[in-house]
């Protein structure tokens, strides 16, 4: 029982690894986070950002990842 739960502890810390590595590298290439339609509100001392078009993106991105892996 053990035995799994550490294969599967290791395999989820390597695909978190290469997942940060991913993104720390994407983010220098691609303007994820930057979009247009993108909500970004500033004002004197506040400053709101909310990322929809980032997000709708991402979660495409991602859906079409697990549904991929699920066949």
């Amino acid at each position: 029982m053990f035995e799994n739960l550490g294969r599967f502890m290791l395999i989820a810390g390597a695909v978190l690894l290469v997942l940060g590595v991913v993104f720390t590298v994407a983010g220098r290439f691609l303007p994820l986070g930057r979009l247009p339609g993108d909500i970004i509100i500033r004002r004197e001392n506040f400053v709101f950002y909310f990322p929809v078009v980032t997000m709708i993106i991402v979660s495409l991105l991602l859906t079409l990842f697990f549904n991929l892996l699920r066949r």
